[in-house]
């Protein structure tokens, strides 16, 4: 929280003067001491998380392949290869396991 001085409204700065605290301004005279404690907290709102890989949408139009799920051991699993890093890297293929129950997802 930003205070601001009442006669030349710059930001007041808070300074220990003795054996308590008041808002001192930097330019005129001005000071205030502080009575009682002053808290506040103001958690930022969290940006949205874009989905990447397209949301659900991305795996209706996806093929399959001989590929083992590391959970149920299903041996066909949906792919798709995105370029998730620099242009001279290799794709990144991601996996979702073609049994539904399981509906295991994991990448190479």
């Amino acid at each position: 929280m930003l205070l601001f001085c009442p006669d030349c409204s710059n930001v007041l700065k808070v300074e220990e003067n003795i054996d308590r605290y008041r808002f001192k301004c930097r330019i005129c005279p001005y000071a205030f001491n502080i009575r009682q404690r002053i808290s506040t907290r103001d958690y930022p709102k969290l940006k949205e998380i874009d989905d990447v890989l397209g949301g659900a949408a991305a795996w209706e139009n996806v093929d399959s392949t001989d590929e083992k799920c590391p959970e149920c051991e299903h041996p066909r699993a949906y792919f798709m290869q995105i370029q998730t890093r620099s242009a001279d890297e290799p794709m990144t293929t991601f996996y979702k396991c073609c049994n539904p129950p399981c509906g295991h997802r994991w990448r190479e």
